[in-house]
């Protein structure tokens, strides 16, 4: 099976795990954790924080390196990273890979993020939605506290000037369970940017770039070109990227940056549908391309038009995987794979008390679009028409109103769990000027109650922030915590 070509290597005892009397709590694992979150973000009187590969590189140094043990693809973009890493583990895992999948941000609990594809599905006969495993407790605890005080020595010993960031901590702790497990390839999912995302300390591949947009500003830059530039710090020189064309700023910074670097540019758009198809790759209407000398039926259980360029992008990625790097990527695989793919929060469809809720993580006006886009034919066919939305204040919250608020019948707005939540009032002032009935809920689970008895017998969609989609699914589907 392809595997990079560095060997396992014998740990270290600089780099030794360290040995706990009890084993590692995860609830303790999990406060740590969350008590770094504010780092990102910088309070009054205190400097923002400042990102760096060479600290990564450091860190990962002191655990031995596990990043250098498996072979990787590597995806950036403003929207759609998600599902075509979804997508594509989910392809390569029905390929009989062993397949690591990282992911970012997680809807309700971080382990998430860390998933591992399970080798047999190819041999199951059932359509079993999940087609992978996420980390357990108890091993995301032991690796927590291994990387942990890993950046604490290291910080004691002055080899590095902060203690590593909630991300870079998670990005470590995937790194080591990767390698753990001894995966035959991992798909990664940039975190934010590209350039000094923690990510990036990976040579991979291939290199995916999916659709850019003005997200993020305050740490990539004010135009889509600053941005485009920083997720160009994905590509590596002599390699390969596969991307589509797109807004034509950021077109222009791929292309020059690419040309900088002699990297081999693949278009995905032979995998895309034919001229003036609209819907997403369903039952209903399928897409065939050939690939391998024989045709694959494209459908997939992610909803929208945008999925199209996300799912081809996985396509021409596979290819390129089983192509140029030997990987055993069947026309079968990539079919079964892309309709067994499991991506949640994504105009996902929950029936419930005579209700189809629908929750979409929608969080920038370019993600406002296309689940306008997506959802448009069922809010045309029920009535009632309900929104329960939230977001961060640092998102541009009148103009995801305008593009969403005009569409339904009353507004629910929700506080969420987040240091950087949006106030109430802004809330309600944004849909006041789109003309929306809006309300402001105590608390998400009565923003979900009044949906309810406002939504009886049509449709309620929460979207607007990962925070508000978590939570409202865990309520939902019955699976938050008491």
């Amino acid at each position: 099976m392809p595997r990079s070509a560095t060997s396992d290597t014998a740990t270290s005892p600089d780099t030794a795990a360290p040995s706990y009397a009890v084993a590692p709590s995860y609830s303790a694992a999990i406060d740590q954790l969350n008590s770094l979150v504010p780092e990102l973000y910088a309070t009054a009187g205190q400097p923002r924080r400042r990102f760096s590969l060479g600290e990564v590189r450091v860190l990962l140094d002191a655990l031995g390196n596990p990043q250098t043990q498996f072979p990787s693809v590597l995806i950036a973009g403003t929207n759609g990273k998600g599902s075509t890493a979804a997508t594509l583990a989910s392809i390569l895992s029905e390929a009989g890979l062993h397949t690591g999948l990282y992911t970012s941000p997680h809807l309700e609990r971080p382990n998430e993020r860390i998933r591992l594809g399970r080798k047999e599905i190819r041999n199951e006969i059932s359509d079993h939605p999940e087609i992978s495993s996420e980390i357990s407790d108890a091993d995301f605890a032991r690796l927590y506290f291994r990387v942990h005080d890993a950046g604490q020595q290291l910080l004691l010993s002055g080899r590095l000037p902060q203690l590593p960031s909630y991300f870079e901590i998670l990005t470590a702790l995937a790194f080591l369970y990767f390698a753990e497990h001894k995966i035959d390839i991992a798909i990664l999912e940039v975190g934010m940017g590209g350039r000094l995302d923690a990510t990036n300390i990976v040579n991979p591949l291939l290199s995916i770039v999916t659709d850019i947009s003005l997200d993020h500003m305050e740490w990539l830059g004010p135009t889509v070109s600053a941005i485009a530039r920083e997720k160009a710090g994905i590509l590596r020189r002599n390699g390969t990227m596969i991307t589509l064309p797109q807004h034509p700023e950021a077109n222009q910074v791929l292309g020059e940056v690419a040309t900088e670097l002699a990297v081999r540019a693949i278009s995905a758009a032979p995998y895309m549908p034919a001229a003036g198809t609209s819907g997403p790759y369903s039952v209903e209407a399928p897409q065939i391309f050939e690939t391998f000398g024989a045709a694959i039926t494209v459908n997939s259980p992610l909803e929208g038009a945008h999925q199209q360029r996300n799912i081809a992008l996985a396509i021409a990625a596979a290819i390129e995987l089983a192509a140029h790097h030997g990987f055993p990527i069947t026309p079968a695989a990539i079919e079964n794979g892309i309709r067994r793919t499991r991506w949640p929060g994504r105009i996902e469809h929950v029936a419930k008390n005579e209700i189809d809720w629908i929750l979409d993580v929608a969080h920038n006006p370019a993600g406002a679009w296309a689940l306008r886009a997506g959802i448009r034919g069922i809010l045309e066919s029920h009535k009632p028409r309900v929104l329960v939305f939230s977001c961060l204040r640092d998102k541009p919250l009148d103009e995801m109103a305008q593009i969403l608020f005009p569409l339904f019948d009353q507004i629910i707005v929700a506080p969420i769990h987040a240091a950087r939540a949006a106030a109430l009032d802004d809330l309600l002032a944004a849909a006041a000027a789109t003309g929306t009935p809006a309300i402001a809920a105590e608390s998400v689970s009565d923003a979900l109650r009044l949906a309810e008895q406002r939504a009886a017998g049509g449709v309620a969609v929460v979207s607007g922030s990962v925070y508000l989609v978590g939570e409202a699914r865990a309520l939902l589907l019955g699976t938050a915590k008491s």
